[in-house]
């Protein structure tokens, strides 16, 4: 997984809405269109962009295939995201020490 996937496929507004329904526990795309405005089509679509970055899985249930969130990348995300967050709390202890003002 690449973080550049990831980072592309949580840039659309409608996955990061599947992402939210997928919070709840396993979905159908049936389930997941019906609280979206687009097709089942659109879903499958946005469904396979979150699988390819590595956000969720699918697994087929008799005839029925259901999507889930993946935490292993939101975990790689958080990870990331954590690296900036730790570099800019570093470099604010380190303004305080020197007496700057942080601003």
């Amino acid at each position: 997984m690449r973080i550049e996937d990831t980072l592309a496929a949580l840039a659309d507004p409608t996955r990061r809405e599947i992402l939210a329904q997928l919070r709840a526990g396993p979905r159908s795309v049936r389930e997941i269109a019906d609280g979206l405005p687009v097709s089942r089509p659109a879903v499958s679509q946005h469904l396979r962009t979150l699988r390819e970055a590595g956000l969720a899985d699918v697994e087929a249930r008799g005839t029925r295939r259901l999507y889930s969130l993946r935490p292993e990348g939101l975990a790689a995300l958080r990870s990331w995201l954590e690296n900036f967050w730790d570099a800019a709390l570093t470099d604010l202890q380190q303004a305080a020490e020197d007496g700057e003002d942080p601003r």
